[in-house]
C-alpha cells in the first residue's frame, strides 16, 4: 500500500453501504468519523458529481469500483444507469485523474460452461445484472489512458452478506420455525462455487500491485461449493433436514412457469420470516429468504481461479466452513437483524 492510499482512503457510492455485520469500527470507517476514511456521497452515474469526488486535496492512486445495482431482475435502463453508467463516468474521471490503477468487481456470473470456467471462456451471462457488468467491462477497456483490471468472483459470503449465501441462511431459519423439510430445485451437484468476503478484499488490494493493464481475473476458493456443501452446512447448523427436487421434477415444474416458482417459494418464506422475526422483537431487517427468478434456473457459478493464484495471490479461505456461516449469522445478531439464540 503506497502512502497516499495508506493516509486516505475515500469512499464513494451513491448512497452510504449496507453496514450489516460490520463492526462499530469498520461502520466509523465508512461514516467517516475517523481521518483515515474521507467519505463521499454522491451520484456517481452523473458526471459532474464524480468530478467533484475526485476534486481532492491528494492524489487519488487506486480507484475500486464496488458500486453499482445489486438486485437482480431489474429494467436493462435500470442496470445501464446504475452498472454501466457508474463504471464509465468513473473510469473517465480516474483516467483524467491519472490513477494507476482502476480496479472493476465484475461479476462471475457471466459464464455458462459446465466445467470451471477460465477467464478465456466464452461469456455468456446468464443474469441481466452480468449482462451489465460485462458491458461495463468493455466499455472501460475502451477508454484511453485508464489502467483497468477486471475481478469476477464467485457468490461471495461472510460477514455483511446480504444476498449471497445468506438468502438460504434465512431459508434454512424459516423451515426450523415451520418444522418442515427444505428443498430447493435441481440436484445437490448444482455448483454455487464461493469467495470469502476477506478473500474478496485482499485479492483487490493484491492487485492493486500485480498483473497488467487489461487483465481479468476469476477469484474463486478451492471448495468447488455447490447446493449440496451448503445444505450440509446448513442441516447442521439449524438441525434440520434438506433435500432437492431433482432435475426431472425442477424442468417439469419450471418449464410451466419459472415466474410462479418463484412466487409461491417466496410466499411461503417471506411471512413466516417476518413473523419468527417480530416474535424475537426485530421489527426491521434487511436479511430477507427472498429468492429471484433469475436465480432459480439451472444455471451454475462454476469458476477456475488459477490465473489468480499462478500471479502469486493466495486464497486464505479453502472453502466454505459451518463456522464461517456462523460468524456471519452472529454478526447479524450484533445488529439486531438475526433472532438471538436460534441456533
Amino acid at each position: 500500500m503506497t502512502k497516499g492510499l495508506a493516509d486516505k482512503i475515500r469512499v464513494a457510492d451513491k448512497v452510504l453501504p449496507d453496514l450489516a455485520g460490520l463492526t462499530q469500527k469498520q461502520i466509523a470507517l465508512f461514516k467517516g468519523e475517523t481521518p483515515v476514511v474521507d467519505f463521499k456521497q454522491a451520484n456517481l452515474s452523473r458526471e459532474v458529481m464524480v468530478n467533484k469526488v475526485f476534486e481532492t486535496g491528494f492524489k487519488i492512486d487506486y480507484v475500486i469500483n464496488l458500486a453499482g445495482e445489486t438486485k437482480y431482475s431489474q429494467t436493462e435502463e435500470v442496470y445501464k444507469e446504475n452498472i454501466i453508467d457508474v463504471s464509465l463516468t468513473c473510469g473517465k474521471a480516474a483516467a483524467k485523474a491519472g490513477v494507476k490503477r482502476f480496479i472493476e468487481v465484475s461479476s462471475g456470473q457471466v459464464y455458462d460452461s459446465s466445467k470451471p470456467a477460465n477467464e478465456d471462456t466464452k461469456n455468456k451471462p446468464w443474469t441481466k445484472l452480468a449482462t451489465a457488468k460485462l458491458q461495463a467491462e468493455a466499455e472501460l477497456k475502451k477508454i484511453p489512458n485508464l489502467d483497468v483490471v477486471i475481478v469476477r468472483p464467485a457468490i461471495v459470503y461472510g460477514p455483511g452478506d446480504i444476498t449471497g449465501i445468506t438468502p438460504r441462511i434465512i431459508c434454512a431459519a424459516v423451515y426450523k420455525h415451520l418444522g418442515e423439510t427444505m428443498e430447493f430445485l435441481w440436484d445437490k451437484d448444482l455448483k454455487m462455487n464461493t469467495i470469502h468476503v476477506e478473500d474478496v478484499c485482499a485479492a483487490l488490494h493484491f492487485l492493486t500491485t500485480h498483473g497488467k493493464s487489461g487483465d481479468v481475473f476469476n477469484l474463486v476458493d478451492n471448495g468447488n461449493t455447490d447446493q449440496g456443501t451448503i445444505n450440509k452446512l446448513l442441516e447442521t447448523i439449524f438441525k434440520i433436514k434438506t433435500g432437492f427436487m431433482g432435475n426431472i421434477k425442477s424442468k417439469v415444474a419450471t418449464s410451466v412457469a419459472m415466474k410462479t416458482v418463484a412466487e409461491t417459494a417466496n410466499e411461503k418464506h417471506l411471512k413466516p420470516w417476518s413473523d419468527l422475526c417480530k416474535s424475537k422483537g426485530i421489527q426491521n431487517t434487511p436479511l430477507t429468504p427472498y429468492l429471484d427468478e433469475e436465480l432459480l434456473y439451472n444455471d451454475e457459478v462454476l469458476l477456475d481461479g488459477s490465473k489468480l493464484n499462478k500471479l502469486g495471490f493466495s486464497i486464505s479461505r479453502a472453502s466454505v466452513t459451518e463456522q464461517a456461516l456462523r460468524d456471519t449469522i452472529a454478526g447479524f445478531v450484533t445488529l439486531g437483524y438475526f433472532p438471538a439464540n436460534y441456533i
